[in-house]
């Protein structure tokens, strides 16, 4: 253990980096009221770089990659595929699922949740998602007149009605009861999980367990589990009936002909010739639930936001629709209607590039691997910052400017300059 600290020490110390204090290196900047998490790590790498050195506390080190080559190499890495130790601070509420699991299981469970995400299942939502839409169509016709709104948090709530019925088949109407036991405690396990990834006394496991959160965190988990499992025991009791009162019937059409639920798959897959447990469920549809519902919440607003300052390109935006759908003011909108948006798509992607949903993410070395004769011992957290690539000159003329015709090719893009999640 020492030995393996030495070595990562030692290979920090030849990388450069903003200067931090005694024990707790540069984590007093994520303190900060004034400046955003993603403003420092660009100004970081903008002084140093794109391999840049950052201390959270004692004991945390990261590397921060916006280099293009060596995140090439990271992405597409079968050495580096472990996941860093601030995915710990997600496994009380979503366990092993496919977000935070690594190995077998990581790649047991990818196959099974890959065909849930075909075209032809996620077809059978398009009325939910309209559904969804117009009751958040409805919240943001009550703000006109404001100077201003904060239009995250109504689109989040869209977002959780959307997931929910998706995920698990129900229905929470989280727009209409925003004081939903369920909807806040998903509120507060996001909040506890990002303090935690940046705060070195509640990343520590021991010291977090002295915290008020730790106690917040406790009695959301109780709300969350407990509602996820309610859901996954009342579903797996529905399909036997389905399948007893069905069993003189082909049993390959059960749930086949209503819309399957992200649930209703995991309840009628295998893993090693055996259905998954009701614990390997209810990981699956939280991590749903949680990537989910917070990434197209991100991704929708920071797409409206980004519209409404640039009145040409949603100008744009409406002339589609109305090619469209024409003048009709609440139309049904289908699966087929969302492929002709051809330059909403672009606006979508642009709006990604700028506000990614997903602005970094890490991975953790598990084995010594060179690079470009640089040996990175086994331990090393590298940390690949999207935002910053996404905002590149080298990769994006004018980086700070909302283009989407920019994507109209991609003919000479590189592969691992856009990755928006």
């Amino acid at each position: 253990m020492y030995l393996k600290q030495y070595k990562v020490n030692k290979f920090y110390k030849n990388i450069s980096g903003p200067p931090g204090v005694p024990l707790l290196g540069n984590a007093l900047d994520f303190k900060s009221k004034t400046k955003g998490l993603l403003s420092i790590f660009l100004k970081y790498t903008s002084g140093y770089g794109g391999l840049v050195k950052v201390q959270i506390g004692p004991f945390r080190k990261l590397l921060l990659i916006s280099d293009y080559k060596f995140l090439e190499f990271v992405l597409s890495s079968t050495k580096v595929i472990n996941k860093s130790q601030s995915y710990k601070t997600m496994l009380p509420w979503l366990g092993t699922g496919l977000l935070t699991s690594e190995g077998v299981k990581w790649k047991k469970h990818r196959r099974i949740i890959t065909p849930t995400f075909h075209f032809k299942i996620l077809e059978q939502f398009t009325n939910s998602f309209d559904t969804a839409g117009d009751i958040m169509i409805e919240k943001l016709t009550q703000q006109l007149g404001n100077q201003s709104v904060d239009i995250y948090p109504i689109v989040t709530l869209c977002a959780l009605d959307i997931i929910c019925e998706t995920a698990m088949g129900t229905t929470i109407n989280a727009q209409s009861n925003t004081e939903s036991e369920y909807v806040k405690s998903v509120k507060e396990m996001g909040r506890i999980i990002m303090e935690r990834t940046f705060t070195p006394h509640k990343s520590n496991e021991f010291s977090f367990r002295f915290t008020k959160d730790y106690q917040r965190q406790k009695k959301a988990l109780n709300v969350l589990h407990q509602y996820t499992n309610n859901v996954i025991n009342k579903r797996r009791e529905e399909l036997l009936k389905e399948f007893s009162s069905k069993r003189n019937d082909n049993s390959a059409d059960i749930g086949i002909k209503k819309k399957m639920a992200f649930l209703d798959l995991l309840l009628q897959a295998t893993v090693d010739d055996r259905p998954l447990t009701n614990d390997e469920i209810r990981e699956e549809v939280d991590t749903f639930m949680f990537e989910g519902h917070d990434t197209t919440a991100s991704g929708i607003s920071f797409a409206l936001y980004s519209l409404a300052n640039n009145p040409q390109a949603q100008q744009k935006v409406y002339e589609e629709q109305v090619s469209i759908f024409g003048e009709e003011k609440n139309p049904v909108v289908t699966y087929t209607n969302l492929q002709e948006m051809k330059y909403l798509e672009l606006a979508i992607k642009e709006a990604l590039r700028l506000y990614p949903s997903v602005p970094f993410y890490a991975r953790e070395t598990n084995q010594e691997v060179e690079y470009n004769g640089i040996k990175i011992p086994k331990g090393v957290n590298l940390t690949i910052f999207a935002y910053g690539i996404h905002r590149d000159p080298k990769y994006f003329p004018d980086p700070d400017k909302f283009d989407p015709d920019r994507f109209e090719s991609i003919d000479g893009r590189l592969p691992y300059a856009y990755i928006p999640f």
